[in-house]
Parts: structure tokens; C-alpha cells; sequence
């Protein structure tokens, strides 16, 4: 579904973009809240079997480990081994649901314990912490203090959509939040390729993103060896059309979208590549 976006996109990642990213995840967090207390607690979603209750317990769980991370950085503290990310939506599954003995008073009171104490963190951080802190991360390792902000931002959005549609509605992503995450989007796509779809792969295909904020990029695949370059499709054998929204819901696997053109034998297994996270 198109949003007819024509805003440029933010580098949220610069010190600059801080403000912006905090007062949208500021934004996105608050329509979560608000569905929380609308929905169903036990309603279904478009997040596979999680309930409504599990999105929330998956908020806690990754709230509370960023700040445990932040706080074992600060302290001085050798973070464990990354877990990688092969495993990250089998552990955060079963975390999601380990919350449900909680009430949904107890459960949303926690969350939002959790959540004013890590935008502390984030309001805090100044121009060298913002990307200069290094953060270790439970399934990934050292990341930039900001890249927590900007998974917040994918948390919120995306599961807040994924109520909706259990809810029966069928709203895009906000504008500012599908082109604020189109460049992590591309990581994922970078970083989630399944080895066994992807066995003696190799492949050129483009990505097309319409609106002042999006672009175009070359994804050359190589089995698990992915190498993206912004600015032209050139030579690639099939070419994929998005908006912003449904680029962010299709990387997200949340729909099979994007107009594809050329060989289409190789868009589908594109569309099939990358393992959940």
C-alpha cells in the first residue's frame, strides 16, 4: 500500500538525526501503549503465534537486556560471547512468552518501568556516545549506542502494526518510520541469509524504493556472502518495486511484497532468502 511519502529520509545514525529518532520512537512507542490497553490481551496478531500479551512480554525482555548491556558496558564488564543471530527468533520466542504469568496491569507497568529507564539512557547520550559507544549486544556484539534507539524503533512500529492487523486493521507503517528504517532494513538483508536457501546461490538483484527517501541498490548474493551498493540495478537479473511501508513489512516478513520484474524464478526465491530474526 502506497503512503505517499515524498519527506526526505534522516541519517538517524549522525548525531543529528538524535532528536528526530528519539521523538519518533517517542511516537511509536505511544501508539503501542495505546493498543495495549485497546486490544485483546490474549487476541491474535500478525506476529505468528504471539499474542498481543507476548509482544509485550517481548518488549520487556529486550528492554531490560538492553539495559543490563548498557549497564554491564559501563561498568567495566566482559559481555558473553554473541549468540549470533541464527537462533535470535527461537530466544526471543520463548523470553516473549515467559512473561504471560504476569497480569496486563503488571506486565505494561513493567514495561514502562523498563522503557522511561532506557530513553534516560538515550536522552543522556551525547554526540561521541550516540555513535561512538559501543554497546555489546546479546545476539550481534558491540553496536553504537544508537543502534539500541533505532531497534526500538523497529520493536515499536512493527508490532504495533501487528496488533493492528489482529485488530482487523489494515494501516500502513507511519511515513517517518518506514523511511527512517529502510537502511536497516538492508542489514538485515545483509545479515539474515539462510545458508541452506542459499546454497551454491549466486545472484544479482535490485531494489527499487520510490519517493524522495527511498533509492535504488544492487544486492549481489554470493551463498551467504551479501554485498549491496547504493545508487543503480544496473545488470541485475530481477528487480524488485517498493514503497517505503511495504519494503520495511516484506524484509520484516511480514507479506510477499514489491512488484517484481525480469526473471521471476529468482524473485521467488529472493522473496524466500533470509531466516526469521
Amino acid at each position: 500500500m502506497a503512503t505517499g511519502t515524498t519527506r526526505s529520509r534522516v541519517n538517524v545514525m549522525d548525531y543529528s538525526g538524535k532528536e528526530f529518532l528519539l521523538n519518533l520512537d517517542r511516537a511509536e512507542r505511544a501508539e503501542f501503549y495505546k493498543l495495549l490497553d485497546e486490544a485483546p490481551w490474549e487476541g491474535a496478531t500478525a506476529s505468528g503465534h504471539w499474542q498481543v500479551r507476548d509482544l509485550c512480554g517481548h518488549l520487556i525482555d529486550v528492554t531490560e537486556g538492553y539495559l543490563e548491556r548498557f549497564a554491564m558496558e559501563r561498568a567495566g564488564q566482559e559481555a558473553p560471547a554473541p549468540l549470533g543471530l541464527t537462533i535470535m527468533a527461537s530466544r526471543l520466542d520463548e523470553h516473549a512468552q515467559a512473561f504471560r504469568a504476569l497480569s496486563k496491569e503488571q506486565a505494561i507497568t513493567r514495561l514502562k518501568t523498563a522503557s522511561d529507564k532506557l530513553f534516560e539512557i538515550f536522552d543522556a547520550l551525547d554526540e561521541k556516545q550516540w555513535s561512538g559507544e559501543m554497546v555489546p549486544h546479546t545476539y550481534m556484539g558491540p553496536l553504537p549506542a544508537c543502534f539500541f534507539a533505532a531497534f526500538q524503533l523497529i520493536d515499536y512500529s512493527i508490532h504495533a502494526w501487528d496488533i493492528k492487523v489482529g485488530l482487523g486493521r489494515d494501516e500502513p507503517l507511519s511515513d517517518d518510520a518506514a523511511l527512517t528504517l529502510i537502511p536497516f532494513m538492508l542489514i538485515v538483508i545483509q545479515y539474515t541469509v539462510d545458508a541452506d536457501r542459499a546454497a551454491d546461490l549466486k545472484c544479482k538483484f535490485g531494489i527499487n524504493i520510490e519517493g524522495s527517501g527511498g533509492g535504488s541498490w544492487a544486492v549481489d548474493v554470493d551463498g551467504t556472502t551479501v554485498n549491496i551498493v547504493e545508487g543503480s540495478t544496473e545488470g541485475c537479473e530481477t528487480i524488485f518495486d517498493f514503497d517505503p511501508n511495504d519494503f520495511v513489512l516484506s524484509t520484516y516478513q511480514r507479506r510477499r511484497g514489491g512488484r517484481a520484474s525480469g526473471n521471476l524464478e529468482l524473485a521467488d526465491k529472493v522473496r524466500d532468502l533470509l531466516f526469521k530474526i
